[in-house]
């Protein structure tokens, strides 16, 4: 009963195929948001220096209040330069995105094996449908949450590595110094992997109803709509 069996096909039914795409999806909010490594870059003149790149050099988890701009020189401007900081720490809203890719990810993979490999167990044993059903559901909340969390922080984070910061810094004001922003590494890829947390929402979301047909609570329900005289206004 509890031997495998593997039957590939049923990755082209809606439970199957569904999973396969949150397998694939949470891929690239990982990759998209984990692997990113930025900088970003101001033009300081000050005594003895023109026009000379500082940079500061950011990557996930976003601790960008640990990040420092190098100096502008060796004298740093004649002692006016000090340590300057990026303003934020955003680790937690990044960690909690990822994270949660990354237990969709192996989830993703165990229920896969489950649904292939043993599907006359999961067919039987209702305890499987039912702790599918509450594992998509919980997921799907919390990719909602950590979606806009991430949205907010990846907001934020651009404020903090924009134009915006050289009126933040002291140095700047100090006599003969001059500050302008260089630029600032492209965060699409991090664009993008907000677009794939909402795609995950949608998918888990939309998964719920396949799963849950796969419980004894929707057989119940329909035995129970059968019975003459019971459930009479209901359809299935």
């Amino acid at each position: 009963m509890f031997g495998l069996q593997v039957d590939c096909g049923l990755l082209l039914e809606p439970l199957g195929f569904i999973k396969v795409l949150e397998w694939i999806f949470s891929i690239f909010v990982f990759s998209t948001c984990g692997g990113f490594h930025g900088e970003t870059t101001l033009l300081v003149s000050c005594k003895g220096v023109v026009n000379k790149t500082v940079t500061a050099v950011f990557a996930y988890p976003f601790r960008l209040n640990t990040v420092r701009f190098s100096a502008p020189d060796s004298n740093r401007c004649d002692g006016t330069w000090t340590d300057i900081y990026l303003v934020g720490n955003f680790s937690s809203s990044a960690q909690f995105f990822v994270t949660l890719a990354a237990l969709a990810f192996l989830y993703c993979i165990a229920a896969l094996v489950v649904y292939i490999g043993y599907k006359h167990v999961y067919q039987h044993n209702s305890k499987f449908p039912l702790t599918d059903l509450a594992v998509t559901i919980v997921t799907t909340f919390l990719w909602l949450v950590s979606t806009s969390a991430w949205a907010k922080a990846l907001a934020d984070i651009k404020i903090s590595t924009g134009a915006g910061i050289i009126p933040l810094i002291d140095s700047c004001k100090a006599p003969e110094t001059t500050c302008h922003f260089g630029s600032v590494t492209s965060m699409r890829s991090l664009n993008v992997s907000v677009v794939f947390g909402l795609l995950n929402m949608i998918l888990w979301g939309g998964n719920i109803w396949f799963v849950y047909k796969d419980t004894n609570l929707h057989s119940q329900l329909i035995r129970g709509s059968q019975v003459p005289g019971r459930y009479s206004a209901q359809r299935i």
